[in-house]
């Protein structure tokens, strides 16, 4: 299996005991609803890593360590699924370090999320980047869907929720929002405003995981996805919103889902491997 950044860690930077972040694949993909594929998404992003230079904006996130896990098995129900994620980034919470999960679909979050706040021992918020809200009840039958995914971290585990980029919901999305009190800015007001910075609600959480669902961004950045959504966030703009929301917090993990890899087209895996390169450069 390809490691993320293969090629460019020294036998140091890939130490399990002392990198700082740890690459989770979850080649999840259960209940897509439009566009297939998200479960090669995960070895289309470790593929193209390779591709990445160290250097990010002056820095080099990579000297802290990173080390590649092997695949999550999605093999079976998917709450089994979930209990096998969310024991990989508990175990890497617990370690001290910051669990980066690649996906698949967004479904995956479930686990990712509430084996990261197990190990924290304080409450954590969501940051999320997403065409979708993702706050359905279930969908086609299944409560564990990537369209239900956030409403049921907020419904059964309190998970404080901040929607970034979202223009795609139902009316019972919009409902949920106002009675789990999700803080968002929508992609229209972000993209027709231009805006680069956001900020969070006073009272949320210090300790932070960001989803970063790849349809956030507009198709003409990253076509590859299940639902590509037109209206999007640019590359740099996302990427600046996550940082601004994070300013005066810490992320404690993060994932990267949805991405559909096409064939003959490499644009979309790439741009997820620089976001997810990224992200760890916030951390």
């Amino acid at each position: 299996m390809t490691i993320f950044l293969d090629g460019e860690l020294s036998a140091a930077e890939t130490d399990p005991s002392t990198a700082r972040f740890r690459v989770i694949p979850v080649p999840l993909e259960r209940t897509v609803s439009y566009g297939s594929g998200t479960g090669h998404g995960p070895a289309a992003i470790l593929e193209a890593s390779v591709e990445l230079e160290r250097l990010w904006r002056g820095d080099q996130p990579c000297a802290a360590g990173i080390v590649t896990e092997d695949v999550v098995d999605c093999t079976g129900p998917l709450p089994e699924v979930m209990d096998r994620i969310a024991d990989r980034t508990r175990a890497a919470t617990q370690q001290g370090q910051i669990p980066v999960v690649l996906g698949g679909e967004h479904s995956l979050s479930y686990g990712a999320v509430r084996g990261v706040a197990a190990a924290c021992g304080a409450p954590v918020g969501i940051v999320q980047i997403d065409a979708h809200a993702d706050l359905r009840l279930a969908y086609q039958g299944e409560r564990h869907s990537h369209a239900s995914v956030m409403r049921l971290l907020a419904e059964e585990d309190g998970i404080a929720l901040a929607q970034f980029g979202v223009r795609a919901l139902c009316q019972d999305e919009a409902d949920a929002r106002a009675r789990l009190g999700v803080h968002f800015v929508d992609a229209e007001a972000l993209v027709t405003g231009n805006t680069l910075s956001v900020s969070l609600p006073a009272d949320f959480p210090e300790l932070v995981y960001v989803s970063f669902d790849l349809d956030g961004l507009d198709p003409s950045f990253l076509p590859a996805t299940g639902t590509p959504v037109p209206g999007g966030l640019g590359f740099w703009q996302a990427l600046s919103l996550v940082e601004s929301a994070l300013a005066g917090r810490r992320m404690v993990g993060c994932d990267v889902v949805e991405l559909a890899p096409e064939p003959g087209s490499r644009v979309s895996d790439f741009t997820a491997a620089q976001v997810t390169y990224a992200l760890m450069s916030l951390a």
